[in-house]
């Protein structure tokens, strides 16, 4: 099978922090939260350099940040002929063994109509075998990112405040996912919280500058507050010495 390139690293818009835990919170309440050490790593209010266009750009959107595994897919003829989960090459005719879940996913994308006849290709796999499928699927699905754009853009966006404060709010309180209603036809109080979002401008990937970024909602103190967790150093708005954001995924 042919090598893909790996997906392109997505950078937050706000800088992160590492910030210490209860060893004795983290032992008790870590697990469920996948926290590896007693750490953890939160965003702060002060915006990540070379970020200023997802705040000050009017073409920036915000799409639902899907919560599966990342899987890049290439056909030609009809025929896929290279399949990767990040840098992991998937054989699509080994069916006795791996991840065949995710061989489920392209193929009912398929039926869907959502793989391309040729061409290179991105998406997210979700599903009952994945992050605890937040979307109670029965099955799983591979879903392309050039779909999430046109079916999963949150469209009140533009009507909102672009700041550290109103984001914070809106992903505690107000972040439902939008691939959730669509799949359960449900109103937005039924669905979901969302994992997160990735901000796309359109414009700036056709000038071939940074266009994409990403924020959860686990970069957040309140959601391990919520979940039995206090940070207790933890001020979005001290003047900390930056870290190097290469290190936060």
């Amino acid at each position: 099978m042919e090598e893909l390139s790996d997906f392109p690293k997505i950078y937050c818009p706000f800088i992160r922090k590492t910030f210490s835990i209860s060893k004795e919170e983290w032992a008790a309440n870590g697990k469920k939260l996948g926290l590896r050490t007693a750490e953890v790593y939160l965003v702060i209010n002060k915006i990540n350099p070379g970020y200023e266009w997802v705040i000050d750009d009017k073409d920036t959107i915000a799409v639902e940040k899907l919560n599966g595994t990342n899987v890049k897919l290439k056909t030609e003829d009809g025929r896929l002929v290279a399949l990767q989960n990040r840098k992991n090459i998937i054989d699509p005719l080994q069916i006795m063994k791996g991840k065949t879940f995710i061989i489920e996913g392209i193929f009912r994308s398929i039926q869907k109509g959502y793989v391309e006849m040729d061409g290179e290709q991105v998406g997210e796999v979700i599903g009952p075998k994945l992050q605890g499928n937040p979307y109670k699927l029965d099955n799983h699905e591979w879903y392309p990112f050039d779909r999430t754009i046109t079916s999963l853009t949150y469209k009140s966006f533009h009507e909102h405040p672009r700041d550290f404060e109103n984001w914070s709010n809106w992903f505690h309180l107000h972040l439902r996912s939008r691939y959730y209603m669509k799949a359960h036809k449900c109103q937005m109080g039924e669905a979901d919280f969302a994992e997160g979002v990735i901000f796309y401008n359109l414009k700036r990937r056709d000038r071939g500058e940074v266009w994409r970024a990403k924020l959860r909602r686990d970069m957040f103190d309140w959601f391990y507050k919520d979940n039995g967790i206090t940070v207790p150093d933890y001020n979005p708005n001290a003047n900390y010495e930056i870290e190097n954001q290469e290190n936060f995924e």
